[in-house]
């Protein structure tokens, strides 16, 4: 089943309900918020006291930061970029079966986004529920210039508790570390003692997110940077949107086209980010 609702303050969503998972997408943004295979704790975190406006960034979920990843080189201009609070069309559904549903979301240039970054484009976004979450990211360069991109979806993950969590698939994988700007190299598994904000590079294998009493698969194609991130108390407390205490149930593992990783798009020519969770 899928289903257009609305708030009362008219922000919308798109719901999806199948045999195997439900869904909660934003027009603004195409941003899932909301992914639960049935019977099973959610995927997802989302923060209890987000925003639901038009124009607000919601807290959790999966943002897309496109077409910067961060802050562009003017810093005057939203961080990770504007898509996540614009207003996308949605093109439709396509229910292969009671158990699996195609949800797809379209955006491209307008006289506003001209005047933020002065490339025409298609950027679609194509979400597959089923017992699997697959998210993938279309950019296609309708100029005749080329242009570059860094580009994330932002995964948000539900933890049981920080304490608890592993990630595993990064060792030995070269990382910027953003607190310090120093470069760094992984050794052994991902654990939480302190916040976290890295941009690892050359990553072309799965990586596993371990909790207390399940374990996330993400696989993810066309990116080679996988972005680790948990604000920890300090940075939490200061953070829009976040309960104090935020930080203990979350933790941000996001497929990425970043730093080393950014890619350039020819006239003419598109890239897809794909990131499987399952």
């Amino acid at each position: 089943m899928i289903t257009h609702k609305k708030l009362s303050n008219g922000f919308e969503y798109i719901e999806v309900q199948n045999s195997s998972a439900t869904a909660k997408v934003a027009l603004q943004g195409a941003h899932l918020f909301e992914y639960q295979r049935v019977g099973q704790e959610a995927i997802l975190w989302l923060s209890e006291i987000s925003d639901f406006e038009q124009g607000r960034a919601i807290r959790g979920g999966v943002p897309l930061c496109w077409p910067w990843f961060g802050f562009s080189e003017d810093k005057t201009l939203p961080q990770h970029g504007f898509a996540r609070t614009t207003m996308w069309e949605f093109v439709g559904a396509n229910e292969i079966d009671d158990s699996e549903t195609t949800l797809l979301f379209r955006l491209s240039n307008s006289e506003q986004t001209l005047k933020i970054w002065n490339y025409k484009f298609l950027l679609e976004l194509q979400i597959t529920i089923s017992k699997e979450l697959k998210m993938e990211l279309k950019t296609t360069n309708l100029d005749d210039k080329a242009f570059k991109i860094s580009q994330a979806l932002h995964t948000y993950f539900s933890v049981s508790h920080i304490s608890e969590v592993a990630i595993k698939g990064l060792d030995k994988k070269p990382y910027l570390d953003a607190l310090s700007w120093q470069k760094e190299v992984q050794g052994g598994n991902i654990r939480f003692e302190e916040e976290v904000d890295r941009v690892y590079q050359e990553v072309n294998n799965e990586i596993i997110l371990v909790d207390k009493n399940r374990e996330i698969h993400i696989k993810n194609t066309n990116s080679a940077s996988v972005v680790v991130w948990n604000p920890w108390i300090e940075k939490t407390s200061r953070m829009s949107a976040m309960k104090e205490d935020a930080y203990e149930h979350f933790v941000c593992i996001e497929s990425a086209n970043a730093f080393d990783d950014t890619r350039v798009i020819e006239p003419k020519q598109s890239h897809t980010l794909i990131a499987q969770i399952f």
